[in-house]
């Protein structure tokens, strides 16, 4: 737990003071300093697409809970309607579904330690506001069946995309003023007894073009151990990482395109490679760049 800072950094790149902000909070609750009828954390993650909000999410499920997928993920975005807090906590008797309970209430019931992720919360409707209310009071949820869920065990976080284009347009130095404008924003959002309810508001900055070209070398990683199980190894030059870094930097779409452009240019010409039997068991692989365009060769 002391080191939480760098094994979140082996999968999300820079956020020093989102990571910062989670770590501080899941320390609190692990040594007791935090109030035991509420999850062990609850944060709302502001920022653009792509920034590592999700990313984030998921690394601490694994730290925590060491599974990945002990995370729950709810889209806010289908449940804009009134009637959706039947699907959150169930439906109630006589309708239909009532058996089925709800997605929050039955995933949380069955899987009490995780993480769960809200995203884009500011879509949801007010009545599944309430819901969020009642959870981050008590720490607990009555289903449609009567039964109370406990959600003392879980790391809560919302995500919103609210106020992106103030952090998208930040320039150095502008952090206090830009970081002033977004809780306004909130706060024009969302009402202050729900702000109140949540430990702490995480403001993610845009990727600059180094960090994607970590992101790059992290995804690599993922395409080494791909290979390694198939006996072969992959040498990317540093021109060519270059280039990917350079081709997957999207400041509106933050990180995103680098996996596709990974994809497209690398994993895919790989591909037919491996099927014409151009590579085989033992070799090492040598990936360069000429004039954005990738090359393979066996060392």
């Amino acid at each position: 737990l002391l080191k939480l800072e760098d094994h979140l950094h082996k999968r999300v790149v820079g956020q020093e003071q989102a990571i910062e902000a989670v770590s501080n909070a899941v320390r609190r609750a692990r040594s007791g300093l935090q109030d035991p009828n509420r999850p062990t954390g609850s944060f709302i993650f502001l920022g653009p697409t792509g920034v590592g909000k999700t990313e984030l999410a998921k690394t601490l499920a694994q730290f925590l809970f060491d599974d990945e997928h002990a995370l729950v993920r709810i889209d806010m975005s289908e449940y804009m309607e009134k009637h959706a807090v039947a699907r959150l906590i169930g439906a109630p008797p006589g309708y239909v579904g009532y058996e089925e309970g709800g997605q929050l209430t039955e995933a949380v019931r069955r899987r009490p330690y995780s993480v769960i992720l809200f995203d884009e919360i500011e879509k949801a409707h007010q009545d599944v506001f309430n819901v969020l209310l009642q959870l981050l009071d008590d720490g607990r949820l009555t289903d449609s069946q009567g039964r109370t869920v406990d959600f003392t065990n879980t790391v809560v976080i919302m995500t919103s995309n609210i106020g992106s284009h103030l952090i998208l347009e930040m320039k150095e130095g502008d952090e206090t003023a830009v970081e002033q404008e977004l809780l306004g924003e909130l706060r024009r959002h969302f009402k202050p007894e729900f702000l109140n309810r949540v430990d702490d508001v995480v403001i993610f900055k845009r990727l600059s073009q180094e960090q994607v070209r970590n992101i790059v070398d992290l995804q690599l990683k993922h395409i080494e151990k791909l290979l390694g199980d198939r006996g072969l190894k992959i040498e990317v030059s540093d021109a060519a990482k270059d280039e990917l870094g350079r081709q997957g930097y999207d400041p509106q779409l933050g990180a995103r395109p680098v996996k596709r452009v990974i994809q497209q240019k690398l994993q895919n010409q790989l591909a037919m490679k491996l099927l014409e039997g151009g590579f085989t068991e033992g070799d090492t692989i040598l990936v360069n760049q000429h004039e954005g365009l990738f090359t393979f060769s066996k060392k």
